[in-house]
C-alpha cells in the first residue's frame, strides 16, 4: 500500500495544471485496468480529464450500483515534492497529497483486492469516479458526479477521515464564494476629495454589513477573506473588491444568504456595486439516510473489533452534491492522518489496512 501511495504522490497533480493532472489520471487508470476495471476518460478542455472505473465482481446481473468518489488533484504547485518529498518516518507516510487524498485512491484498489481474495460476490456494480478539480470547486466534474449518483443506491466518499480517531463525516457545511466589485470615482485625495467616490470606503461599509449575517448558533459564517483597492496614497480609489467565503449547515440558510447577497446595494452616493458568485455546494446534512449508512459502517468496524465515530466539518466535498440529491452518502472514508494542505501532510500507515477493510465491507454489503 505504501509503495503504491508513493507512486501516486510522486506524480504531482495541481488542480490548475491539466498536463500534470492528466499524467496522474493515466497512472491511476493503469492501476485500475490491471485490476480488471473498465476505464473511461471523461475529457475536459481546460481541466484534467476525469477517470471512471467500472467493476462487476458478482455473478449474473447486478442489482444496483454503488458510486465511490474521490479526486486526483491537489492544492500543491508543481515542484512542491522537491521541498517536501514523499518519505516514511515514525510510522507515517509524509508528502503532498498523501492525506488529501491519494491515500483514498490506494484504499479503493486494495478494497477490491480484499473482496477478490475473500471470494466475495457483491450484488452491485461499482463505479469509481476519480475527478480532476475537486480542490477548485468541481466546476467540470459536478455534472458527471450527479449523473452517476442518480444511478446509484449509495455514495461512498474517500475524502480524509476526521481526527486521529479516523471518524467518518456525517455532516458537512454548504459553501459558497462571492466577489464584491465596487466602482467609485477618482479624485485628488488632498485637493478635492469631495469630488471623488471612495471605492475602498464602500467596500469597508459593505464588509461591515456582511458581518451582521454571521449566525454561529445556526452554523452560518460569512467571512471576508481577500480585499484590494486603490492605486497610490494621494488618489481617492476608483476601484476596490472583496472576496467573501460563506458556509452554512442547512440549505434553507444557504438560500437565505444567497438572497441577501443578491440584494446588496451601494451605500455611498455615486458608488456602483457588482456581485459575482454565490452558493457553490449544498450542505451534506445528517439525514436519517446518512445516519443509517453510518450505523452500518459502525457495525462492520465492530466486527473487526475496532471503534468508529462520526463528526461534522465546515469543509465541503463532492459528497455534498450527492447527499443534497437524496442519495445516501457516507464521507470521510479515506485515510487516517493529518496536515492536509500543508507541509505536515501525512497518513498513519498502520491504519491503511483497516480503512481498506471497512470500504470492502461496505461495498460487499450495501
Amino acid at each position: 500500500m505504501v509503495r503504491l501511495l508513493g507512486k501516486f504522490v510522486r506524480c504531482e497533480s495541481p488542480s490548475h495544471h491539466k498536463v500534470a493532472v492528466d499524467r496522474c489520471g493515466r497512472l491511476v487508470a493503469r492501476e485500475w485496468r490491471r485490476h480488471g476495471a473498465k476505464i473511461k476518460f471523461l475529457k475536459e478542455a481546460k481541466r484534467g480529464d476525469h477517470v471512471r472505473a467500472q467493476m462487476w465482481l458478482g455473478e449474473g446481473r447486478p442489482t444496483g450500483q454503488i458510486l465511490v468518489l474521490g479526486h486526483m488533484d491537489t492544492v500543491y504547485p508543481l515542484g512542491t515534492l522537491a521541498k517536501t518529498p514523499f518519505r516514511i518516518s515514525g510510522g507515517r507516510a509524509w508528502g503532498p497529497g498523501t492525506f488529501d487524498m491519494k491515500g483514498g485512491l490506494v484504499l479503493a484498489l486494495f478494497a477490491v483486492d480484499a473482496l477478490r481474495a475473500a471470494g466475495v460476490k457483491p450484488r452491485k456494480r461499482f463505479v469509481f469516479l476519480w475527478t480532476s478539480d475537486e480542490e477548485i470547486g468541481s466546476a467540470t466534474s459536478r455534472r458527471a458526479i450527479e449523473q452517476e449518483a442518480r444511478r446509484s443506491d449509495a455514495v461512498l466518499v474517500l475524502e480524509p477521515s476526521y481526527g486521529r480517531e479516523g471518524r467518518l463525516k456525517t455532516a458537512r457545511k454548504g459553501t459558497g464564494g462571492a466577489e464584491i466589485i465596487v466602482t467609485g470615482r477618482a479624485a485628488h485625495a488632498g485637493i478635492d476629495p469631495q469630488q471623488g467616490v471612495n471605492a475602498v470606503h464602500e467596500v469597508a461599509l459593505q464588509i461591515e454589513r456582511l458581518m451582521r449575517l454571521n449566525n454561529p448558533r445556526r452554523g452560518v459564517t460569512v467571512q471576508t477573506t481577500v480585499i484590494g483597492g486603490g492605486t497610490v496614497s494621494n488618489v481617492v480609489p476608483e476601484q476596490a473588491r472583496a472576496e467573501v467565503d460563506i458556509r452554512f449547515v442547512r440549505m434553507v440558510d444557504g438560500r437565505a444568504l444567497e438572497l441577501k447577497l443578491r440584494s446588496i446595494r451601494p451605500i455611498l452616493n455615486g458608488a456602483r456595486v457588482k456581485l459575482l458568485g454565490g452558493v457553490n455546494r449544498p450542505p451534506l446534512e445528517r439525514t436519517a439516510q446518512v445516519l443509517r449508512l453510518f450505523r452500518h459502517a459502525e457495525r462492520l468496524m465492530r466486527e473487526m473489533g475496532l471503534p468508529l465515530g462520526e463528526a461534522s466539518t465546515g469543509g465541503a466535498s463532492d459528497g455534498n452534491f450527492t447527499a443534497a440529491m437524496g442519495v445516501p452518502t457516507l464521507d470521510g472514508l479515506g485515510a487516517v492522518g493529518d496536515g492536509a494542505h500543508s507541509p505536515r501532510e501525512h497518513v498513519v500507515i498502520r491504519r491503511l489496512p483497516e480503512r481498506a477493510a471497512l470500504l470492502a465491507g461496505l461495498l460487499a454489503s450495501i
